[in-house]
């Protein structure tokens, strides 16, 4: 599992580093042909009650899956992307399924 995490315009976290690769691991563990993810955490100055925001690219074999959400919390916006993902990868699944 390759996960690779950057933060543009916010500050470096290793709580939410962690809190993020261990919502992954059990995604990692879930389906194992998952290859890697790349995470974004960003600020928009916009919106100050929920600017917290947080991009998530899983590769895997086929197309990429993509999904953002953004929230009043980083770790709010996590698992709100990570179910995201998750809705997308049992899509995905039924589709490598071999009857």
């Amino acid at each position: 599992m390759v996960v690779n995490i950057q933060y543009v315009g916010v500050d470096v976290s290793e709580t939410l580093s962690a809190f993020t690769k261990e919502k992954l691991e059990k995604l990692f563990n879930r389906y194992e042909f998952l290859i890697g993810a790349t995470v974004h955490f960003k600020k928009d100055e916009n919106h100050h009650d929920a600017g917290k925001i947080c991009n998530m690219e899983l590769s895997l074999p086929g197309p990429r899956i993509f999904a953002t959400s953004e929230e009043h919390n980083f770790e709010v916006a996590v698992r709100e992307t990570i179910s995201d993902l998750e809705r997308q990868l049992k899509k995905r699944k039924e589709v490598y399924k071999t009857y």
